[in-house]
C-alpha cells in the first residue's frame, strides 16, 4: 500500500480505535463478573448465560476486528460503542435493576463515554441505553428487584478500584502524549525548516530575553546580521535546490563558528544572525571574520561560480539599546554598511567601531 496523504489521519484513528478496545476489553471483563453475581443470585436461564459470554468475552473481540477493517475506524469505534451503551441498559433490565450493580455498571458507561467524546457523546449514547433497558425490561414483564446481596456488593469491588485507575490511567498518557506533541510543535514553530537553525520568530523571543538579561547584569552581548551576497544569482541560474544548499551552508559554518550559548538562526531569506552572548567586542568581530573566511572555503560550487560572498554587521548592546529591534536596526545598518563598502567584510555598527579603531 502506498503512503497517502490520508494515512496519517488513518494511524491516527487506529491508534483511537486500539485504546477503545483495550477499554472496553477491560470493561467488558469486570462487567461480567458483576452480571454474574446477579445472574448465579437468580438462576438465571441458560441462554443469559450464552448472552453473558458473547458480551463479556467474544464482543471486544468482534468489535475490534470490525473496526480495524473499516475504512472509517474512529467512526466505527464510535458506533460500536454506542452498541456497549445499549448493552448495558439491556444487562440493567435483565438483573432486574438490581440497585448495586446497576449503579456501578451505568457509572462506567458514562465514565468511558464521557472519557471518549465528553458529554455530548454520553448524550448521544444514553438514548440507545434507555431504549435498550425498557425494551428489555418489558419482553422480561418488567421484573424489578432492587435489593443487593453482599456477593453482589463483592462483584462490584473490581469495578470500583481497578477500572477508574485504568481510565485515569489511559487518560494521563493521554494528556503526556498531547503536551509532548505541544512542545514539539512549538519547538518546530521556532525552527527554520530549510537550515535546522532558530527562525525569526524564535530568534526574537531568544534577543528579548538577552537584552532583558543585559538590562539587570550589564553582561556583554554583540548581535551579528549575516546577508549573502550574489544568493539570488544562484536562485536565478542554478535554481532553487542550490540556493537551499548555500543556506545550508551558510548555517553548517554558523554552527561550527560558534559556541552553544550562542544563538545562530535564519532570520529570513538570504539573511542570518547569531547572538553572540557573554562576548566582547573585539572577540565579535574576531567571531564574524572567522564565519566570514570560513564559508569561502565551505560554500557550493554554484555559490563560488556566482562569488557568494557574506556582509557581516555587528552591533553590541549597550544603555542606548532599549528594545530588539532597535538592536536589530543598529546591526542592519552595519551590514549594509558592509555590503557598500565592498562586501565579503565585516562592518561594526557605529559605536563599537569608535571602540575598535
Amino acid at each position: 500500500m502506498h503512503p497517502t496523504d490520508d494515512e496519517p489521519v488513518r494511524q491516527r484513528e487506529l491508534r483511537f480505535a486500539r485504546r477503545v478496545h483495550h477499554v472496553r476489553t477491560l470493561g467488558a471483563a469486570l462487567s461480567a463478573l458483576l452480571v454474574a453475581s446477579v445472574l448465579a443470585r437468580d438462576g438465571a436461564p441458560a441462554w443469559t448465560w450464552t448472552l453473558w459470554a458473547f458480551n463479556g468475552f467474544l464482543w471486544p473481540l468482534l468489535a475490534h476486528s470490525l473496526t480495524l477493517r473499516s475504512s472509517e475506524p474512529a467512526q466505527s469505534a464510535q458506533r460500536f460503542l454506542v452498541f456497549d451503551s445499549a448493552a448495558a441498559g439491556m444487562w440493567i433490565a435483565i438483573m432486574q435493576f438490581n440497585l448495586v450493580p446497576s449503579a456501578v455498571l451505568l457509572a462506567m458507561v458514562s465514565m468511558d463515554k464521557i472519557a471518549v467524546g465528553g458529554w455530548r457523546f454520553l448524550g448521544r449514547t444514553t438514548l440507545p441505553l434507555l431504549a435498550a433497558c425498557a425494551l428489555t425490561s418489558t419482553a422480561l414483564g418488567f421484573a424489578v428487584r432492587l435489593e443487593s446481596s453482599m456477593s453482589n456488593v463483592l462483584a462490584t469491588l473490581p469495578f470500583l478500584f481497578v477500572y477508574p485507575i485504568a481510565l485515569a490511567t489511559l487518560t494521563y498518557g493521554l494528556g503526556r502524549s498531547v503536551a509532548l506533541k505541544n512542545r514539539q510543535l512549538e519547538r518546530l514553530n521556532r525552527v527554520d525548516v530549510v537550515t535546522g537553525l532558530l527562525n525569526r520568530r524564535g530568534w526574537n523571543e531568544t534577543l528579548g530575553a538577552e537584552l532583558a538579561r543585559h538590562a539587570r547584569t550589564r553582561r556583554p552581548a554583540v548581535l551579528m546580521l549575516v546577508d549573502v551576497d550574489g544568493f539570488k544569482a544562484v536562485n536565478e541560474r542554478h535554481g532553487h535546490l542550490a540556493g537551499d544548499a548555500v543556506l545550508r551552508s551558510v548555517s553548517s559554518v554558523l554552527r561550527a563558528c560558534t559556541r552553544e550559548i550562542d544563538a545562530p538562526a535564519r532570520y529570513g531569506g538570504d539573511k542570518f544572525g547569531v547572538l553572540l552572548a557573554e562576548t566582547s567586542q573585539a572577540g565579535a568581530v574576531r567571531v564574524a571574520e572567522r564565519v566570514r573566511t570560513a564559508f569561502l572555503a565551505e560554500r557550493t560550487a554554484e555559490a563560488a561560480a556566482e562569488g557568494c560572498t557574506l556582509s557581516i554587521g555587528l552591533a553590541q548592546a549597550d544603555l542606548s539599546v532599549v528594545t530588539t529591534d532597535e538592536w536589530l536596526t543598529r546591526a542592519d545598518t552595519a551590514m549594509y554598511r558592509a555590503k557598500a563598502g565592498g562586501r565579503n567584510r565585516v562592518e561594526p555598527d557605529g559605536t563599537l567601531a569608535g571602540q575598535l579603531y
